[in-house]
């Protein structure tokens, strides 16, 4: 669902991921100083991979929400629903995730998707996702470091 958003004081935050190599498709590795700052990086990086986001412009604004039964779950649900924001109207390629909402307890997930639909010629074509996998999904919290990571192998 589109929702309604200001663009004065709008910043992007800090890239905190990177892709690893992973036989036939990628693992993407996305960390913060928060579970849920882990999540929206990792989300971004996914969009990442599909385009370069320097070339994504913040004109639009959709609203997901993703449930799990558990928190490897929840991510996959999560990504699930951010690459079908992407592969379906309205093609959106995000820029910058905002969870709104950040539900451990009940495993569930509100996300603000910043960014502008996708159009050939105006970004480059990166690499396809086909999908979301649980092959060696790993969340990592150390809260004594104060890192949190995720890492998730996309089929591409």
């Amino acid at each position: 669902m589109e929702v309604e958003f200001r663009k004065d004081n709008f910043l992007l935050p800090e890239t905190k991921y990177e892709y690893l190599d992973h036989t036939a498709d990628v693992q993407l590795h996305g960390w913060g100083a928060t579970l849920k700052e882990a999540f929206e990086q990792c989300g971004v990086a996914m969009f990442g991979y599909m385009t370069d986001l320097s070339y994504v412009t913040v004109k639009n604004c959709y609203e997901i929400e993703a449930k799990g039964d558990d928190i490897e779950g929840l991510l996959f649900h999560f990504l699930d629903e951010l690459l079908f924001l992407f592969s379906a109207e309205p093609y959106l390629v995000c820029k910058k995730l905002e969870i709104t909402k950040f539900d451990l307890d009940n495993f569930e997930i509100v996300c603000r998707c910043y960014g502008e639909p996708f159009e050939l010629g105006r970004h480059p074509q990166g690499t396809e996702v086909k999908a979301i996998t649980y092959s060696a999904m790993q969340v990592v919290q150390d809260a004594v470091k104060g890192l949190y990571e995720v890492f998730v192998i996309i089929d591409i």
